[in-house]
């Protein structure tokens, strides 16, 4: 099927700076003129997880709207959930520009941004404008410069438990100096203790998920996957953003500090999913996130043990075509195998994707 994005608008954002386009695309997005994509009320989508109704299983990834500016047009282009953020307790300019890279050739995009947001009180007050016709998670991270990181995720429990339908817990990102130490076990079990404790003693208790890296090796996977069961914590989100730049074509960028993501980074971030899959076992809430750029990859990230999906980096370069590509691969594979939901299809890769080894 033909993508008019990809005929003749993607040449045009391209001539832009990334960060001016990304700015663009994010107020386009925001008037909700943009078509909604198909099958995303389709009812053999619907995906219940961690007390949640889901209407599809397609989502977008944090960092895309990082203020809720563009909430209720992201629902309109038929997300089954949105996750905005990452957001820290004061606002941040975050690292020096340029900080953004299109690596056209490889289909990927180096950032470096560095939780650039406006805040705990401006999202709050975006949030609270929004009519929110899907699940809403908010991203929750820790000022570059915070004397007490673990105190910054548990002020954004306190401040966003009731507001948000699930909280993200994001101690991945490559681009705080020191912030992926908190994924060591002895720190991480501090982080999920008090934020999980600020959660019991908010007026509301919405389920938290833990984001993490695609860069971890097996023992640190083994001590993440540990204390997530440890703790009782309602889910996961595999992958954010990898440090690695294996077989990139485009060697002027490659070199640029941040993370990776798109096309490029799909094999490393599925085989994660499926050993977190291993390893959490079948009733742990996954989402699978990092180099979906087609509709088969979609599917793909729920056969290696995705409950759900997010997309971001794709879109930069299908467009949001890559939602109705997403969701008819999952109805094609619905109606091939006779099945009557997802949960049918989930984890017939698992091992296929969990024997590779990056």
């Amino acid at each position: 099927m033909i993508n008019p994005f990809k005929l003749g608008a993607r040449q045009a954002v391209f001539l832009l700076d990334p960060e001016r386009a990304h700015a663009l695309t994010l107020t386009g997005i925001g008037t909700g003129l943009l078509p909604r994509a198909c099958h995303a009320s389709d009812p053999r989508l619907a995906v219940t997880l961690a007390g949640l109704s889901f209407a599809n299983p397609l989502g977008v990834a944090a960092g895309l709207d990082k203020n809720g500016e563009a909430i209720d047009g992201l629902f309109g282009l038929g997300f089954g959930h949105v996750e905005v953020g990452t957001v820290t307790p004061k606002p941040q300019p975050g690292n020096p520009k340029p900080r953004l890279f299109r690596l056209v050739a490889d289909e990927a995009v180096i950032n470096r941004m560095g939780f650039n947001n406006e805040g705990h009180e401006a999202l709050a007050a975006n949030v609270a404008r929004a009519k929110r016709r899907g699940v809403l998670g908010i991203n929750i991270g820790a000022n570059k410069t915070s004397e007490d990181r673990i105190a910054d995720y548990v002020a954004g429990t306190t401040r966003f438990a009731a507001m948000a339908d699930y909280l993200t817990v994001n101690i991945s990102s490559p681009n705080t100096p020191g912030l992926r130490n908190l994924q060591a076990r002895s720190e991480l079990a501090t982080l999920l203790s008090r934020v999980l404790e600020a959660r019991a003693a908010a007026t509301a208790q919405p389920p938290v998920f833990l984001k993490i890296a695609p860069d971890l090796d097996q023992a640190e996977l083994d001590d993440v996957a540990a204390e997530v069961l440890a703790q009782k914590l309602d889910g996961i989100i595999v992958s954010n953003t990898t440090l690695a730049r294996d077989g990139l074509r485009s060697a002027k960028l490659a070199g640029e500090a941040g993370g990776l993501s798109g096309a490029p980074l799909f094999e490393r971030s599925t085989a994660v999913l499926a050993g977190m899959r291993q390893r959490l076992g079948p009733d742990m809430a996954i989402i699978g996130v990092g180099g979906v750029s087609t509709g088969a990859r979609a599917l793909e990230k729920i056969r290696a043990g995705a409950d759900l999906v997010q997309i971001y980096s794709g879109m930069v370069y299908e467009g949001p075509k890559l939602i109705s590509d997403g969701l008819s691969a999952m109805v094609a594979a619905l109606e091939k195998a006779g099945a009557g939901n997802l949960r049918a299809l989930r984890d017939e890769s698992v091992a296929e994707w969990a024997a590779k080894r990056f």
